[in-house]
């Protein structure tokens, strides 16, 4: 039986072919490093990771509307840093409570969603543009707001109850939450007109924009939403590394896109899988914690994104060279 016989097996064509050979990837890299690494099956490993998944994966819930698009967006690491500094800055010095805080991180992102969308769809300032432009205002407007100093966010013992959305005992909540915010995401971008005209935005822009389409609203609408899920991301990302400082999250940016692309979201737009990026997120958080524990530095996974994406990018170019 040929590839393409494959695929069209009414299985296979419902749950989806790259989904179930990315599924298989996460299994047997799973499989491999528990049987090279000793301890590597035990909870303490697979809560580290998730941990790391839980604030990737919103990233690239978020660039994944932007991407289906057509555009781009390398600003969500220093957006992601940028709300956990200025919301943490609210609660640790300014007494702000701790759930207006954490509102206030999603209020964040969800501007710099609307500055980006506002720039790109209205202005029709490129995406790679805005998001370099953005990039670095949210790292100044953090290292101003913070007085470029750095902020931890209290543990539970000290009032820390938001980390209970991170995990409860040894119970992983927030992959719940994940996989709730996920399946939200799928149906707004499958089954919602929003959805319908982000991805025929991607397509055809043209010939969304001469359908009478106001395809500027909901371009930006794409930017909003990944804003909001940024700021999510942030919540996330303190709630399982305590300590955020000004200036970073660049290191973020192609691990959350690799984890979008890989799961078969198309860099030209058009086409986006919210399932796929899930299952790419998690590669991507294994593929980092099975590089520790070999004992090798982070340095190596950044070169394994790099070639990821690559390759992830050339599949999607040949696959549309073969449709047309």
């Amino acid at each position: 039986m040929n590839l393409k016989k494959i695929k069209e097996i009414p299985i296979v064509k419902k749950l989806g072919f790259n989904r179930i050979v990315l599924t298989g990837v996460l299994v047997l890299m799973y499989v491999v490093l528990s049987l090279i690494v000793d301890k590597f099956a035990g909870m303490p490993r697979i809560m580290s990771a998730l941990n790391y998944a839980y604030f990737l994966g919103f990233l690239s819930l978020g660039v994944t509307f932007v991407i289906a698009t057509g555009g781009i967006d390398f600003s969500i690491g220093p957006v992601m840093f940028c709300c956990a500094l200025i919301s943490g800055y609210c609660l640790t010095s300014h007494g702000v409570p701790m759930l207006l805080s954490l509102i206030i991180s999603v209020i964040v992102g969800f501007i710099f969603g609307m500055f980006n969308g506002y720039l790109v769809a209205y202005w029709r300032v490129p995406p790679f543009i805005v998001s370099m432009a953005s990039m670095n205002i949210a790292k100044g407007v953090a290292s101003v707001f913070t007085k470029t100093q750095s902020v931890s966010w209290p543990q539970a013992a000290k009032g820390g109850w938001f980390r209970s959305l991170v995990k409860v005992g040894k119970f992983p909540v927030g992959i719940v939450i994940f996989f709730a915010i996920a399946i939200v995401c799928s149906i707004v971008l499958n089954h919602t007109k929003a959805g319908r005209y982000i991805l025929s935005l991607g397509s055809n822009r043209e010939a969304v924009r001469l359908s009478g389409v106001d395809i500027k609203k909901w371009e930006m609408l794409a930017y909003v939403i990944c804003g909001i899920l940024v700021g999510i991301a942030a919540i996330y990302f303190v709630g399982a590394y305590t300590t955020v400082q000004p200036g970073y999250g660049d290191q973020y940016n192609n691990e959350a896109i690799a984890g979008c692309v890989m799961g078969g979201t198309s860099m030209a737009g058009g086409l986006a899988s919210i399932g796929g990026t899930v299952i790419g997120v998690l590669i991507i958080a294994l593929l980092q914690e099975g590089i520790l524990a070999l004992g090798f530095t982070k340095d190596y996974q950044l070169i394994i994104t790099g070639l990821i994406v690559i390759v992830a990018v050339y599949a999607d170019v040949m696959a549309r060279r073969r449709n047309n």
